[in-house]
């Protein structure tokens, strides 16, 4: 049984087109439930904004607007903002809204449901964007709903794995992929205006002044115009290291992380998505290699990373001797549904209650969150980064054997959105060899769900 096009999470009453889903949606803690109905509520506003097509954007796009910030430009950012928000919202819902009922009464499914269809009344509501105080209380209605949404993707993952059996693993994983691209998309707009807004506000920059480009600039909003790799790789293998000695001790002999190829190499990235990218990658290998019992009294052997750059790409391939991946995991790599262990996973995703799928969530406490963007010249805005908004406080001291069984399927997420790619070749027994490849240039589109996809469940 599916939800039909049109409704909103509930039947309407065919007489007084009125209607309560009978939905009970449970708080995050398994020991204290709170049971509410959600109110019927009408869909043509939804079924108006799911006729509009997202525009889909690339690196170069977003760096428009910041490129020669005036407030023209910053009211341009706003509006583009406030009508492509609550459209790929708007199709995200409807995606929901089609799958069989008993997937949408899971509890947490049914908390992104709500959640989403809040954001989408608030979005669609704003009216034009007008002037600079119009843009000030837009960014806290955006701040306020990043802050909200850092449940959605454990909520995610734990309801896809309650309700595997009620779909098709298939089915499960491509409205996973297409609910994380949306919200990726959703989070770059956003984060974009916001970090733009900071820069027009804050003391260096004159807004009266005329416009000049300014060939040095490091970044532009959340896009580094010059990522360089190495020291991203550095950056994330120290934070991993240091996080693997506070939890096993410091007698204990971590691999090194040797880094070859071309260290120059360099291309325009939000940072965030690259260091989440690069630390999944070097927490896994470190992880195996100190598993690994033949090295438990033994210097380990390194983790190898090397650099490629070509015309359009910059490859990252990061090896290990952590043993490989076993068999029966290994065809489920992907797969935010499959495999075994279902039963850890849970128990571990309900430890996370928020994730938002950045290094920060992984920092060290007492460690500054920013200080590895200090050399990158990066300015964080309102006090509380783009990165940092609901900064995880459950995730700070995450052990790093805490195994969620998502790192991976996001990973590759993350990466193909900016038309790259991520693959993993194990060779059980002796280790796994990582590839990242990441198009330099930065003029490839977002890889987008532009449309309500699911009809087809």
């Amino acid at each position: 049984m599916k939800w039909p096009a049109g409704t909103a999470l509930a039947r309407a009453n065919p007489l007084t087109g009125h209607g309560r889903a009978s939905i009970q949606i449970s708080s995050w803690s398994c020991s204290r439930r709170v049971h509410t109905i959600p109110q019927w509520r009408p869909s043509s506003a939804l079924d108006e904004w799911v006729q509009r097509e997202a525009r889909p954007i690339s690196l170069r796009r977003l760096t428009f607007f910041g490129r020669t910030l005036t407030e023209s430009r910053l009211l341009d950012s706003a509006n583009y903002c406030r009508l492509e928000l609550p459209t790929r919202i708007a199709h995200r819902l409807r995606d929901i809204q089609t799958l069989p009922y008993v997937v949408v009464a899971n509890p947490h499914l049914a908390h992104v449901y709500e959640l989403y269809l809040r954001a989408f009344e608030r979005f669609r509501r704003v009216p034009e964007i007008r002037s600079l105080e119009d843009n000030d209380q837009y960014c806290n209605v955006l701040e306020e709903t990043l802050k909200e949404h850092a449940t959605v993707i454990p909520r995610l993952a734990i309801g896809v794995l309650e309700v595997r059996g009620s779909m098709r693993p298939e089915e499960t994983d491509r409205f996973m992929n297409t609910m994380l691209r949306s919200r990726i998309s959703r989070r770059v707009i956003a984060e974009q205006h916001l970090s733009l807004t900071e820069t027009f506000n804050s003391p260096w920059h004159f807004p009266n002044a005329q416009p000049v480009h300014d060939p040095n600039a490091e970044a532009v909003g959340e896009i580094f115009l010059k990522c360089n790799a190495k020291e991203i790789v550095e950056h994330c293998g120290k934070t991993t290291q240091e996080l693997v000695k506070r939890a096993h001790g410091s007698h204990l002999h971590i691999p090194e992380i040797e880094i070859k190829g071309h260290l120059d190499a360099a291309f325009p990235y939000i940072l965030s998505h690259l260091e989440y990218i690069v630390g999944e990658l070097l927490r896994n290998s470190i992880q195996a290699v100190i598993e690994q019992r033949k090295f438990k009294d033994a210097k380990p052997p390194p983790i190898e990373v090397l650099i490629c750059e070509t015309a359009q790409h910059v490859i990252i391939r990061i090896s290990d001797q952590g043993g490989g991946i076993p068999n029966e995991v290994l065809p489920h790599l992907w797969s935010f549904s499959k495999g075994p262990r279902r039963e850890k996973r849970l128990q571990n995703l309900a430890r996370v209650p928020k994730l938002l799928g950045t290094l920060q969530e992984l920092q060290i406490p007492g460690d500054n969150p920013h200080e590895g963007h200090k050399k990158h010249g990066k300015k964080h805005k309102h006090g509380e980064s783009s990165q940092q908004h609901g900064s995880l406080s459950t995730l700070t001291s995450r052990p790093p054997d805490l195994r969620l069984g998502i790192g991976l399927p996001m990973s590759r997420v993350y990466a193909e959105y900016w038309a790259g790619s991520l693959e993993i070749h194990s060779l059980e027994g002796f280790g796994v060899d990582a590839f990242l490849q990441i198009s330099k240039l930065g003029n490839k589109n977002e890889r987008l769900t532009t449309r309500a996809t699911m009809d087809a469940i």
